[in-house]
């Protein structure tokens, strides 16, 4: 291994023509980032468009605290297990993205033995899409004031501008600034702001996006502010839509890496799923489905969120139907949920276990609410007491919903071999058919109200009259 590297620890990786091997993608259809990552051509998915399509299963969680539930670290320790059991596997997941890299959540590759490698270089630039996406966003902010600048039709209004500026780091000095201080060469003063890069509308617009034709028609469809009779103005307005799709050309590509057990990953777009719908791309997860039998994917945060957004919003928009829903839990999360202090977190507790359980059980019932199959992950820690773990497996016995240990965090796949083995009888026969939360064709304030009612348990949606004619 390269000495440059900065994560030494990691598996030593094969090359990416032998994980490509393993989907049976031809030499010629890597677009190389060295000598264990690569591009996936645009001829490529094109050619295997017409390949039936395997199997999905979403991987979510309880809802996450300061000590982390494990949900990409489960969602390779299963992508391994699978491998090991004979069944030709994809993982699909998401870009980190740099600011909560450095920040305290740390990396996006997973956890122990179950992590994507090479883990340093896919937290860091990888293959430079997000920071495509950063020139992108900050394109259509120059062109933004560019045209205010010189006045040109639609006439913007300085007050009601709403696109901001981006960049992928925690910066907190930068979230209100003044900007096009200097004189009127340098525009109109006014206040602005910076969001990270992942809350960007494009990385949510690049990764619902079909193809390159819808990629920049939904870039063209961006409002960037309004005019003085309070009409919406768009990137098409400005003419910006094309030269932001070139932008992100190469960066609409997937990328395919591995596992430290050599299970191929692709790792493709990172929205956050509390600005957006915090799922990998859809043209990602296509793809997986055209290479593999089963295909694992993760939704970020809990099942309330992450999973509601995969389901109602990605999951229907592109045609997908998962087989099963794999729910993780830990025992610090739902001792943490049962209200325990931190300083008595790694205490032997099953008390406090309990306590937690309706979390992981609403959670359960949210996800059948759509009609999956649900199986609960235990993801393993060192702490954990036989009788914590138990409290947990009795519960979701009394259910009616099977719970398997998993020390896929130590011990690889080999530690999520059970749970595998239950996902691969879950995915016989075809999936079933999704219950969305709300009708496509429902107002917003009625699918509002059926989110927060049917997922959040809120008794109702209180809105001020004078908003309501917006919904």
């Amino acid at each position: 291994m390269p000495m440059w590297r900065i994560d030494l620890d990691d598996p030593i990786p094969q090359p990416i023509e032998t994980i490509a091997e393993k989907l049976s993608i031809p030499v010629d259809s890597l677009l190389r980032y060295g000598f264990d990552k690569a591009k996936l051509s645009a001829d490529y998915q094109a050619s295997v468009a017409a390949n039936p399509d395997g199997k999905l299963v979403l991987v979510t969680a309880v809802t996450p605290t300061r000590y982390g539930e494990g949900k990409t670290t489960t969602t390779i320790g299963l992508g391994d297990a699978l491998s090991r059991l004979g069944q030709r596997t994809v993982i699909c997941l998401r870009e980190p993205s740099l600011g909560p890299v450095f920040g305290q959540k740390g990396g996006g590759t997973g956890g122990g033995v179950s992590r994507m490698i090479p883990s340093d270089e896919i937290n860091l630039h990888f293959t430079g899409d997000i920071h495509a996406i950063s020139a992108a966003h900050n394109l259509l902010a120059a062109m933004t004031d560019n045209h205010l600048y010189w006045g040109t039709e639609p006439a913007l209004d300085a007050r009601r501008i709403v696109w901001r500026r981006v960049m992928d780091m925690n910066d907190r000095a930068l979230r209100q600034v003044v900007i096009s201080l200097g004189g009127v060469t340098n525009g109109f003063a006014r206040e602005g702001n910076f969001d990270i890069t992942a809350a960007s509308e494009i990385m949510a617009i690049l990764c619902l996006a079909t193809d390159l034709d819808d990629l920049q028609r939904r870039l063209g469809d961006i409002v960037i502010g309004h005019t003085r009779e309070r009409k919406p103005v768009t990137a098409r307005d400005l003419k910006a839509d094309g030269a932001m799709a070139i932008l992100l050309k190469d960066a609409f590509l997937p990328n395919l890496v591995q596992t430290g057990e050599g299970t191929p990953t692709i790792v493709h777009g990172g929205p956050f799923a509390n600005i957006a719908h915090g799922c990998n791309s859809v043209a990602a997860t296509r793809l997986g489905l055209k290479l593999g039998d089963i295909v694992v994917t993760e939704a970020g945060f809990g099942a309330d969120l992450g999973a509601e957004k995969f389901l109602n919003i990605k999951a229907r928009l592109a045609g997908l139907r998962p087989s099963a829903a794999v729910l993780v839990a830990t025992v610090r999360a739902l001792k943490s949920h049962g209200d325990i202090s931190p300083d008595d977190i790694d205490l032997d507790d099953p008390a406090a276990v309990t306590e937690g359980l309706p979390n992981l059980g609403r959670h359960i019932e949210n996800m059948q609410g759509f009609g999956l199959p649900v199986v609960v992950a235990i993801n393993k820690f060192e702490t954990d007491a036989d009788t914590e773990v138990a409290e947990i497996q009795a519960y979701c016995a009394s259910i009616g919903v099977e719970a398997f240990l998993c020390s896929h965090f130590a011990d690889g796949g080999a530690g999520a071999e059970q749970l595998a083995a239950r996902v691969v009888d879950l995915c016989q026969g075809e999936p079933p058919e999704l219950q969305f939360s709300y009708e496509l064709g429902s107002s917003l304030l009625e699918k509002l109200e059926a989110v927060a009612t049917r997922i959040y348990r809120a008794r109702g949606v209180s809105i001020p009259d004078r908003m309501k004619s917006a919904l």
